[in-house]
């Protein structure tokens, strides 16, 4: 039997952590991370940016025409970091922001080519990570680990997520 198997054969055993089991699955986290980001981060700092432009740059990408306003409630920082982001990114000729037809105050970012090359490029990386990831761990691992994801997070987050969800 392989340790995925024989770990999915104990997953009832794991309805009761221990704390050295908790801390086994934070730190795993913290190195699966590391490893998620690893290729975004060196692709990234080739031109300066760091993870911040990443993400802004994602969820541009996965919502074509955001607001600023949806875009700060999505990533959950403050106006200042994501106007340094944002600023960047349009000096760049990455995004283009564009003035609302109905309301003229908001602003509706959108990815230019370039920018949408960026983002395949980053995405593309992080693509193949999960889908090896994905393919070695098996159909019942995949839907474990997304809803274990999914169970992480607070309401407020879990509802941004099923929105966006929602635009597939």
């Amino acid at each position: 039997m392989n340790e995925i198997a024989s770990r999915a054969a104990q997953g009832e055993n794991l309805l009761f952590l221990t704390d050295e089991q908790l801390r086994k699955g934070i730190e795993a986290m913290f190195f699966a991370y590391r490893g998620f980001t690893a290729d975004p981060d060196r692709i990234l700092a080739q031109y300066g940016y760091g993870r911040a432009h990443h993400r802004a740059v994602h969820f541009i990408n996965r919502a074509p025409g955001t607001t600023v306003n949806n875009l700060l409630d999505i990533l959950g920082v403050t106006k200042q970091s994501l106007n340094r982001v944002l600023r960047s990114l349009i000096e760049d000729g990455l995004v283009e922001s564009r003035v609302g037809t109905r309301d003229k105050r908001e602003r509706h970012l959108h990815l230019t080519e370039a920018g949408a090359a960026l983002e395949r490029e980053l995405s593309e990386a992080q693509r193949a990570r999960m889908r090896a990831a994905f393919r070695d761990a098996g159909p019942e691992a995949v839907a474990g680990f997304r809803t274990v994801l999914e169970q992480m997070m607070d309401a407020e987050s879990r509802a941004l997520f099923n929105a966006l969800k929602e635009t597939s």
